[in-house]
């Protein structure tokens, strides 16, 4: 019975809830702009790993070297995109 039992999946389900409370302590305690970013910043790709790994099974696959790779990919063009908004509009580089 107990390999019947899903205890990743709980343990992942536990952690995302502790992870969105974290997150939520940021709008009900008075905290500055940049500490609360970076709170917000942190637990929100935590999450994203935690919900990856536990809820998408991304490492239980024998391919897992390409899903990988392939979430880095997307990541490394997530990032050139927001950054490279933020330098041309805000930034004011052209």
């Amino acid at each position: 019975m107990k390999e019947l039992f899903p205890r990743k999946q709980v343990v992942g389900f536990v952690f995302s809830l502790i992870l969105t409370a974290v997150a939520l302590t940021v709008y009900f305690f008075d905290m500055s702009f940049t500490v609360g970013s970076t709170i917000l910043l942190v637990t929100a790709f935590i999450q994203a790993a935690v919900q990856l790994v536990v809820f998408m099974h991304a490492g239980e696959t024998k391919d897992k070297k390409s899903i990988y790779t392939s979430i880095y990919y997307g990541l490394f063009i997530a990032l050139v995109t927001v950054f490279g908004t933020l330098l041309t509009l805000i930034w004011g580089y052209y």
